[in-house]
């Protein structure tokens, strides 16, 4: 697997931002990260949306000023909108329908005419990919080929994921959110594989997309057990890049982790596909921001998540396939969203949320108005 350059590798934006100036603080931020050097109007472009719940949770999935920031900045800068595409992927748990609606996402697509990509089978036609070189471990979890969307070869791709806490790779950032986008709803066949799993999408988005960049939000950022059983906290800062390994290793500083004690950070900075020492990357814009450390936790789990590290990891591991991977999964679709959308929210989530509803951002996001009522949605999780 070969080192990529590309234009503004090892370089990070970032700028403080407000609920009254975010949409055009995105502006000045793409154009601080130079994105135009990367992401062309003469081809199509994906905007890869973060959903990690359908449930809107403060800091959990891209907020829709991100959404709007971005698309309004593409759009002010010449591109058409023709050549935009929202894409959404669902998950064995969650609905991208009805996340589409909860996080405000549709509104936004529908008030500026841009497509609405769902990237899933027999949505979209997927293939097999054949890799230049040898994976680290995909060739292994996906023995008869990795099967991703055709519709995204030849096209640009703009990331965009949020700050915050993973329970298996301790932060989630832009690479992690290729995850849901380059692999179907078998992807949790890598879940203990997964930071070698994300440094194989990554070499992968290298080569298949003509430009690659990613915008970071932290207007929220949760911290402890996410991506969904988080605290939320305000930290209004927005980030930057082309280099999805120099955006994941700022954020992690920031957050308060060391980047390259990640597993997926070092080992995508070893192989050259990105800057994941912090010593080698130049920040632009807001020095001082990209100094702090909100000592965010990254070792908590969820009573969920220590059931899938027993199987991943522990003593089940030999029942893995078994369990995982047979007619019997849906048992831990079930789990998973008995515990975290009828308990975990209930008891935990509902009033977080609803405090930081009660803040500007609350008002901000409320102003993209009321979710519809939802009577039926037909893109049910996977497996029921």
């Amino acid at each position: 697997m070969p080192a990529k350059d590309f234009p503004g590798k090892g370089q990070v934006a970032i700028l403080r931002t407000s609920p009254q100036t975010v949409l055009e603080d995105y502006a000045r931020l793409l154009h601080l990260a130079e994105y135009q050097r990367n992401i062309q109007p003469d081809k199509d472009t994906l905007l890869k949306i973060n959903l990690s719940w359908q449930i809107w949770y403060p800091g959990c999935s891209t907020p829709p000023w991100q959404l709007e920031g971005v698309i309004r900045t593409l759009l002010d800068d010449g591109f058409t909108r023709e050549r935009l595409l929202a894409a959404h992927n669902r998950t064995v748990v969650v609905s991208a329908r009805e996340g589409e609606i909860n996080n405000r996402h549709k509104v936004v697509v529908e008030r500026y005419g841009i497509k609405n990509l769902h990237i899933y089978e027999p949505q979209v036609e997927w293939i097999t990919y054949q890799p230049k070189e040898r994976f680290i471990v995909l060739h292994d979890i996906y023995p008869e080929g990795v099967r991703i969307p055709k519709v995204f070869i030849g096209k640009n791709i703009i990331q965009l994921p949020q700050t915050k806490t993973h329970v298996f790779t301790t932060m989630t950032g832009a690479m992690k959110n290729a995850f849901g986008g380059l692999l179907n709803e078998r992807r949790h066949w890598t879940h203990s594989v997964i930071h070698e799993t994300l440094v194989d999408l990554l070499a992968i988005q290298q080569d298949i997309h003509p430009g690659i960049f990613a915008v970071m939000d932290g207007t929220f950022a949760g911290d402890g057990p996410g991506p969904r059983a988080m605290r939320p906290h305000i930290k209004n800062v927005l980030l930057a890049s082309a280099d999805q390994v120099a955006i994941d290793a700022t954020a992690a500083k920031i957050m308060g982790f060391d980047p390259l004690s990640l597993k997926f950070i070092r080992l995508a900075h070893e192989k050259g596909l990105g800057v994941g020492d912090p010593r080698q990357i130049t920040i632009l814009g807001d020095k001082q921001a990209a100094e702090e450390n909100w000592h965010f936790s990254g070792g908590e789990d969820t009573f969920a998540s220590r059931g899938q590290k027993l199987i991943y990891h522990g003593f089940l591991k030999p029942f893995e396939k078994l369990l995982l991977r047979t007619p019997i999964v849906p048992w831990a679709y079930l789990a998973s969203n008995l515990y975290h959308n009828s308990y975990w929210y209930n008891v935990h989530g509902r009033r977080r949320a609803e405090k930081m509803l009660e803040t500007e951002w609350g008002a901000l996001l409320k102003s993209y108005g009321e979710p519809e009522r939802i009577e039926k949605i037909k893109d049910v999780p996977v497996g029921w």
